[in-house]
């Protein structure tokens, strides 16, 4: 396809860009994320690459861009830009689904290693001078429970498999997985108490939907085990964030691992701050180094689909939300 015009909303400056000097040569680029520029280039653009986050300048764009025919979100998530006018509009849609899961899989099972061998422990008692020897736990054997088992899932999965851990997956689709050598129970999303309280580390890697919003409550935190651990790497909205302080404070679950929040950044002051049993880190699991250049490989990998008119990958389900 000849003479295709790609809207770029991102920082030119941006280093991760550098990447896109390997366009084919009769593509134009246009990269630019100030409001007027994005709003005068959208009516020449075929295709729109979105890489950036702030949604305003996407839903500026979209009614303008009368040639266009393809958007593409570097982003897994895309419950930001699904608000506004890419919602109602009939191009498809793709995004970055998958392109994060090295980074995310490996926090997870880090994160197991911090609990199984009660790491805050060892770190309290080192910065307090105490030498106090303690029996500490084993990952074999364990379950890891996965809400949602995409592309992340997955990846937790094999780390999981790796330690020679248990693999419980919830999915619309259960029978998915009935191949899937990582898994060794399938559950449907009516069977999500069961799920839970069969997993010794709960893992939440499902995207924000109206079906997935607050769906970890107080019943659900009550059917963990008491020494499970709860680890968010999905969306912050679906935990009930107060039936989790609430749980976490009774001792009611033994800890929770969350890299996402129902409001980011988190307010000063908040009590995961100050939570022994919390392990946090500010939306930050998947930034590791060089972390986005598979996102700019998967959008490239479509612009040649795009370009040769074949089927494009990782299409979003905009009504299903991912």
């Amino acid at each position: 396809m000849s003479g295709t015009t790609i809207l770029v909303i991102a920082d030119p400056a941006a280093p991760y860009l550098k990447a896109l000097e390997r366009v084919p040569k009769d593509v134009r680029l246009i990269v630019s994320h100030e409001m007027e520029r994005v709003k005068d280039a959208a009516p020449e653009a075929d295709a729109l690459f979105y890489a950036e986050t702030n949604a305003a300048l996407l839903d500026a764009a979209l009614p303008l861009a009368k040639k266009l025919r393809w958007v593409h979100v570097m982003w897994t998530g895309v419950e930001g830009v699904l608000q506004g006018e890419l919602l109602k509009h009939p191009v498809p849609l793709t995004n970055g689904r998958g392109v994060f899961g090295g980074p995310l899989g490996d926090w997870v099972a880090a994160v197991m290693l911090h609990f199984a061998f009660d790491l805050g422990r060892v770190i309290r008692q080192q910065r307090a001078g105490v030498w106090q020897p303690f029996l500490a736990g084993v990952l074999p054997g364990k379950t890891l429970g996965i809400v949602g088992y995409g592309s992340l899932g997955r990846a937790a999965a094999t780390r999981a498999r790796a330690f020679g851990m248990k693999v419980a997956a919830l999915r619309r689709r259960p029978e998915l997985s009935a191949d899937d050598a990582r898994v060794d129970a399938s559950y449907a999303p009516a069977q999500l108490n069961e799920l839970i309280a069969a997993s010794d580390y709960l893992l939440l890697s499902t995207p924000l939907t109206a079906e997935t919003r607050g769906m970890i409550g107080a019943e659900q935190m009550a059917a963990m085990k008491p020494s499970a651990v709860l680890i968010n790497i999905g969306r912050g909205p679906v935990i009930d964030e107060a039936a989790l302080i609430a749980a976490l404070q009774a001792g009611k679950i033994r800890g929770a691992a969350l890299d996402v929040f129902t409001v980011e950044p988190l307010p000063a002051g908040h009590p995961f701050y100050s939570m022994e049993n919390v392990l946090m880190s500010p939306h930050t699991a998947d930034r590791v180094e060089g972390f986005l250049e598979p996102a700019i490989e998967c959008f490239l990998d479509n612009l040649k689909l795009f370009c040769a008119g074949e089927p494009l990958l990782n299409v979003v389900d905009k009504n299903a939300g991912y």
